[in-house]
């Protein structure tokens, strides 16, 4: 029988010296690298029968094409396959970011382009090949739904009715097992595949990667907890998320001292029991695990926030952040960066009427108006996914304070609301940047709505209905500056003299270019410091 892999090989953390290659086998053994002149051996481990191998290249020369063994048999590259190299992150400036948010991992046919639009990733990858090396993208950040356990395609749907019938959830993922065949169906279309293999990656979660408004609420925990199959699928969920993302986040440093993985790899046989008792803890007390991550490169430090399986969902006390991840996130932001850039699958800095919206919204959860209105807003809250920073309004107000404080420039990368755009903040260097989606559009009807809902009736009345629930005005103004777009798209972060975004998608939008232009922040920091004041007293 001759051995193969089954996803991958997926080039991940990367630094100056370093990288780490991650792969699913299909069976166990020795996986074995070589680059350069370097080789590197390593074991595999065992989960729910599927088997994983994480491989640490030390010194290999930037640039080299990278072979991999299994058990002794090579197994990549596939036979007229271009090779796949080992890019390093530059030692001593920004990185050339790529990023975007929301992939259906629906086929390639000509069907689903009509229905999905193109997949701007694979697209994007397809011209790679013949784009000069110094001109690619550093890292590749992915920020959030990389796959929809909710809203499974009709090949992931076949799979699951092949597996367990009419089951519950039937139109849904269940277990761990469901899982993999979703992270394989995503990421092994040869172009994709080939482009994951040979640039470095990012990633953190979303909704959709565990369920629709996952973490939305007290109100929407204690639903979901009554639900048979829930347990189940978020144990598999986070448990997957774990594996097929979170480890390749890691440094090989950090993955060193991760004691589930050195379970994992040495308990010998199947560590599935290991990895659901980490999972289902990780949802019951989210301060157990940490999904939150940050890189430097030279002068500019990437902070990647879990904004969801962290939050504090406790009426009238809200956070996006626990108290622990808060903490964490505190200390990273307390040394200086000439650039800070922030990935937060879903906005900070949303259209003004729809942020005022959110915040009303949670007022009114938290009984601004009375225990039926809060009722009511509830099920608002959840109907139309009013749950962004906006809806955790002390966190917000918080981290807004924080970012006006922060010396240097400050990007916010984000994506979840399916259209992109740029906000900026009213004589500050702080930037707004949502990238989403790169396959999964709203349909024309939704996109009128969106607009209507976010840009015009919003903007009339989300003012009007904070004043009303007494809520303060937020400590600084921002504006929409560029967008919104709505066609599939993939977005390049340059640093040149000034940051440079450049989305690319294709028709009926070219490709779009905005610069970040650097402000003086010294009149509006004045400003947020005196409104800190007045809150206060």
């Amino acid at each position: 029988m001759v051995s193969h892999l089954v996803v991958g090989p997926m080039l991940r953390y990367a630094d100056a010296e370093s990288a780490s290659v991650w792969m699913e086998t299909d069976e166990p053994g020795t996986v074995a690298v070589e680059a350069g002149g370097l080789r590197v051996d390593a074991g595999t481990f065992t989960v729910h029968g599927h088997h994983y191998a994480i491989v640490d290249l030390e010194g290999a020369p930037a640039g080299a094409a990278y072979t991999v063994e299994l058990n002794g048999e090579r197994v990549w590259p596939p036979a007229g396959a271009p090779p796949s190299r080992l890019r390093l992150l530059p030692a001593d400036g920004p990185p050339r970011l790529l990023f975007g948010s929301c992939r259906t991992s629906v086929p390639q046919d000509a069907v689903h382009t009509l229905s999905h639009g193109v997949d701007v990733l694979r697209e994007y990858g397809r011209r790679l090949r013949d784009v000069p090396d110094d001109e690619w993208p550093d890292l590749l950040l992915l920020l959030g739904d990389q796959v929809y356990a909710d809203e499974p395609s009709k090949e992931m749907l076949d799979f699951i009715r092949d597996r367990r019938g009419g089951e519950e959830p039937a139109r849904e993922i269940a277990d761990f097992e469901e899982y993999a065949e979703l992270y394989r169906q995503a990421w092994t279309e040869p172009e994709i595949r080939w482009l994951l293999s040979t640039m470095p990656s990012a990633m953190i979660f979303d909704d959709h990667d565990l369920r629709d408004d996952w973490n939305t609420s007290a109100a929407w925990r204690e639903a979901m907890a009554k639900v048979p199959w829930w347990p189940r699928r978020v144990m598999a969920g986070l448990g997957a998320y774990y594996i097929y993302q979170h480890l390749g986040n890691l440094s090989p440093a950090e993955r060193a001292e991760d004691p589930l993985l050195a379970r994992l790899r040495d308990g010998g046989g199947d560590g599935a029991g290991h990895l659901d008792a980490f999972a289902a803890r990780a949802d019951e007390d989210p301060s157990s695990s940490r999904w939150s991550y940050a890189r430097d490169f030279g002068s500019t430090r990437l902070i990647m926030l879990d904004t969801r399986s962290s939050r504090q969902v406790t009426p009238g006390d809200r956070r996006m952040l626990d108290p622990a991840e808060w903490e964490w996130l505190t200390e990273r932001l307390s040394t200086e960066a000439e650039h800070l850039v922030i990935g937060s699958s879903i906005p900070v800095l949303l259209p003004s009427g729809i942020h005022h919206v959110e915040s009303w919204n949670e007022a009114v959860c938290d009984g601004a108006w009375g225990k039926r209105a809060a009722r009511w807003s509830e099920k608002v809250r959840q109907a139309i996914d009013l749950e962004h920073w906006a809806a955790f309004r002390r966190s917000f107000e918080d981290l807004s304070r924080m970012l006006a404080a922060v010396p240097g420039t400050v990007i916010l990368l984000s994506g979840d609301v399916h259209y992109s755009y740029v906000a900026k903040a009213r004589h500050l260097p702080i930037y707004q940047v949502v990238c989403s989606p790169i396959r999964n559009p709203l349909s024309r009807v939704l996109r009128l709505a969106n607009v209507v809902a976010s840009f015009g009736l919003a903007g009339l009345v989300g003012g009007t209905l904070a004043r009303l629930a007494r809520l303060p005005g937020p400590p600084f103004r921002w504006r929409i500056v560029a967008g919104p777009w709505f066609p599939n798209a993939i977005a390049t972060l340059v640093f040149e003299d000034v940051p440079v975004v450049r989305w690319h998608g294709l028709s009926p939008d070219p490709d779009q270019t905005v610069r970040l232009a650097p402000v003086r922040r010294a009149r509006a920091l004045r400003r947020v410091r005196a409104k800190t004041r007045r809150a206060a007293h």
